[in-house]
């Protein structure tokens, strides 16, 4: 189904986007991009402003991972566009399906040094799926229609659009189209194979990520599981796939699980540095993604199947046949689950003369909703924050994945809250990753938008300082000021907030920041000298 309109670059601009289901707009106001601003003041379209650029692309991502659809992000040309630059990345490494709109100098009058002159095609490619400039007005719709197209379909990722001033400024009219997106059918050969290996295996483990919740393959992965009696963990987007009660959802016996395994079946995430580049001892690899170009080349052996995982999960439910009894394999793995639980539960617990990362998420369980949107921005405080809570439900929990950029927490709780007006978001921020981001609390306010930020206040970059220690006996540039008041920095911006340096305060601190109705920021003292455990490896 088609419409033709016509109007300013802008208003066919935003007729394009709205056929693709977006329903706002994360920007920093810009001139290069104005009629996209009155266009949506015409239709009374939200639009969400930031105070740094960065902030509107994370913005965008969250909504394009929470809400499967894209996020859009409208940015000024030159330093609005590089100022994008990390967010963009974040995407193409997440594979959140973002397009961001770029203002660009007039080509009329390209070389003669306007404002903000710079060609940014060559800067962005190498991180975008598809990256084109409009050269006519009457070409907005189509272009910004293929870079959707390009977003949307698997493997997804982010594109990039200019928009010249002469064109979005220009009057034109075009067909208003939504983009299609194709469905890649999995070879079901490789699917019977991958079913038969895993029906046959003595101490099968499935390993599922983002991608499972981004193709929307939530209960085929448990119907997968449940008809192939195979034990299942969880990394990014995909936490919370298995509910935590669920027979089948482990959690705490990874390495256990992989040193026993025979089959390890990697569903929807890469066999990057968290999975230790797939190298699982004598087991042998499956690796299932939605696209070949996602196949992991560098694991020797590897069995690969490509396509819709929607497709390929339920192909494993209907070739299951005479599977292997798993039933001592379970209970293996299970035992170590609990015994696994039984040593969280006394770290969330311990009482300590400063307050340890443990014992903060041990109070956050307490008050967290089942449906609440978990934001991760940090490294060590973060970490601790994947190993301590399980998320009950798929689509609640947000870090920034193996591009590991920090700076995501303000951008994300913007996008988490557009999304869901009603549920409690939450932001575990290191003070670190503070740094980046915490200015655009202003944005929050300003446009009533509340979260709860929870910083884990050592005083130091964590990740840095404590290996430099390990591995030459000192460190450098590694340490911050020490108990900073992040939460001033908040009220004085209009939120709310409080430090907290005892234990048995957080309980009531967490309880009122939920119930504050503002963005409030509770400052957590820890304990510098305590390092997450860390078992990967950088490279």
């Amino acid at each position: 189904m088609s419409q033709k309109i016509e109007g300013h670059g802008g208003a066919l601009a935003l007729a394009a986007l709205r056929a693709a289901g977006v329903e706002e707009l994360f920007t920093l106001s810009g001139g290069h991009i104005f009629p996209l601003y009155d266009a949506a003041h015409e239709a009374g379209f939200p639009l969400y402003d930031v105070r740094h650029e960065q902030t509107a692309v994370f913005a965008a991502e969250a909504v394009a991972k929470l809400q499967r659809r894209p996020g859009v992000a409208a940015l000024t040309a030159g330093p609005g566009v590089t100022n994008g630059i990390s967010g963009l990345t974040s995407a193409f490494f997440n594979a959140a399906p973002v397009l961001v709109l770029g203002g660009r100098a007039p080509q009329f009058r390209w070389g003669s040094g306007s404002l903000q002159e710079i060609d940014h095609l060559p800067i962005v490619r190498s991180i975008t799926k598809h990256a084109a400039t409009v050269t006519a007005t009457d070409e907005i719709p189509q272009v910004i229609r293929a870079a959707l197209a390009a977003s949307l379909a698997t493997h997804r990722g982010p594109s990039f659009v200019d928009l010249p001033l002469e064109v979005i400024f220009g009057f034109g009219e075009a067909e208003i189209i939504a983009p299609d997106v194709p469905v890649l059918t999995p070879d079901p050969d490789q699917v019977a194979r991958v079913a038969a290996l895993i029906a046959g295996a003595q101490h099968p483990v499935i390993i599922a990520g983002s991608d499972v919740y981004a193709g929307g393959a939530v209960t085929e992965l448990r119907a997968a599981a449940e008809a192939l009696t195979c034990p299942v963990f969880t990394n990014g987007m995909g936490r919370g796939a298995l509910p935590p009660t669920h027979p089948l959802a482990f959690s705490k016996s990874r390495r256990i699980a992989l040193n026993g395994a025979d089959v390890v079946v990697v569903i929807g995430t890469p066999l990057d540095f968290r999975l230790g580049f797939g190298d699982f001892g004598s087991a042998k690899v499956v690796h299932l993604v939605d696209a070949p170009s996602q196949l992991a080349a560098h694991v020797e052996d590897a069995v690969g199947c490509a396509g819709d995982l929607r497709l390929i999960l339920t192909g494993l439910a209907e070739h299951a046949g005479d599977r292997v009894d798993h039933t001592d394999w379970v209970a293996t793995l299970r035992d170590a689950e609990n015994a696994a639980a039984v040593k969280h539960a006394a770290e969330m617990t311990v009482e300590s003369d400063l307050i340890k990362p443990a014992r903060v998420y041990g109070e956050l369980r307490k008050v967290l909703a089942p449906d609440a949107v978990t934001i991760g921005d940090g490294g060590d405080f973060v970490s601790y924050a994947g190993r301590y809570l399980e998320p009950a439900q798929p689509g609640t929990w947000l870090d920034p994945g193996p591009y590991g950029c920090l700076g995501t927490g303000m951008g994300y709780a913007m996008g988490a809250r557009v999304t869901y007006p009603d549920r409690q978001i939450c932001v575990l921020m290191g003070d670190g990753a503070a740094g980046f981001s915490l200015m655009d609390v202003e944005s929050l306010v300003r446009q009533q938008l509340p979260v709860v930020i929870v910083v884990g206040n050592n005083g130091i970059w964590g990740l840095e300082k404590h290996p430099m220690q390990a591995m030459y006996g000192y460190d450098v540039a590694a340490d911050l000021q020490p108990e900073l008041r992040y939460d001033d920095v908040v009220i004085a911006m209009g939120g709310a907030g409080e430090t907290v340096r005892q234990a048995d305060q957080l309980g009531g601190a967490l309880k009122r920041a939920f119930d504050s109705g503002v963005p409030y920021l509770v400052n957590v003292v820890t304990d510098p000298a305590d390092a997450y455990p860390r078992s990967a490896n950088l490279a």
